[in-house]
């Protein structure tokens, strides 16, 4: 009977979709990280069916750093998604300010079982009214701009969960919040498995001991580092 249930949660996961946001501007590792993550997940261990893009638009993205990317969907035509993540990056600024993009994200987020943001990705889930009165977290150079915003709890954690709510520190930040999803969502062995398909293990060391400066995040501060 545990061996039939276990397969039918696995089904029921598998048969869900995960979209990622793209914007113009978006910080390329924001989005490529966590996609890698989350498709390996699809691919060995029976994560969400589908994993495609969305964007206000048809047509090619142009990324912060001018990697170009083609949305799967528009707002207009995208599904009804399980899952939605919202990379971060310098787009975010004019984002926050896009009635369509932030329309779309309440309105998906509303039957979503888990929304995340990377980086200043926080913002924008923010201003779809998924931060208030919420803990959250965001990249290092914007936590006070996050604190100023004063209903939300800032936590300088990499990854902060609160409910269904997901936010990460910056950037890179991306790949160890879908790591700690996954494990989340199904148990740490199989997140171990997407690990080692990545092959992500960060080395520890502190290139030029940077994590010292009075900038960097608790988290790093008090890390032990090679």
């Amino acid at each position: 009977m545990l061996a039939k249930n276990i397969y039918k949660n696995i089904y029921k996961l598998y048969d869900m979709n995960f979209g990622f946001l793209i914007f113009p501007g978006l910080e390329e590792l924001d989005l490529v990280g966590p996609w890698e993550i989350i498709s390996l997940w699809s691919k060995f261990a029976q994560g969400p069916e589908k994993c495609f893009m969305v964007a206000e638009n048809p047509g090619p993205v142009i990324c912060n750093k001018g990697m170009s990317v083609n949305p799967h969907f528009t707002f207009a035509d995208c599904p009804q998604l399980d899952f939605l993540l919202v990379p971060g990056g310098e787009g975010t600024q004019r984002e926050v300010e896009n009635p369509s993009l932030i329309q779309f994200i309440a309105e998906q987020a509303e039957y979503c079982k888990a929304v995340l943001s990377v980086c200043t990705g926080t913002f924008i889930l923010h201003r779809a009214g998924l931060l208030s009165n919420k803990q959250a977290t965001t990249h290092w150079a914007s936590l006070q701009k996050l604190r100023e915003l004063g209903d939300v709890e800032v936590v300088e954690d990499r990854i902060v969960k609160d409910g269904n709510i997901w936010t990460s520190a910056g950037i890179s930040a991306g790949i160890d919040l879908t790591l700690a999803f996954i494990e989340h969502m199904t148990d740490e062995k199989t997140a171990g498995k997407i690990q080692l398909g990545a092959e992500y293990y960060p080395s520890g060391k502190s290139y030029g001991m940077m994590h010292k400066t009075p900038q960097a995040p608790e988290y790093l501060r008090k890390r032990d580092w090679l």
